[in-house]
């Protein structure tokens, strides 16, 4: 194993790093809720497209559900 560590030491490592990472990405969900207005700023963001390029992308947003 990498600079002389055990398989027991280097497994054991690797599940509380995994653990961890995916608890912090949960506790950052929970808390920041970054999801929530994902269709204000995607509304925004079309409004600086030109009009045919925004009727596009916002039948195809429609189509896939993260528009309503």
């Amino acid at each position: 194993m990498p600079a002389g560590v055990s398989w027991g030491r280097y497994l054991s490592f690797t599940v509380a790093a995994g653990l961890s990472m995916l608890a912090g990405s949960q506790a950052v969900h929970l808390h920041y809720k970054p999801l929530v207005d994902l269709n204000v700023y995607l509304k925004k963001e079309l409004n600086n497209l030109p009009p045919d390029i925004q009727d596009k992308i916002m039948a195809e947003l429609k189509e896939e559900g993260f528009l309503k």
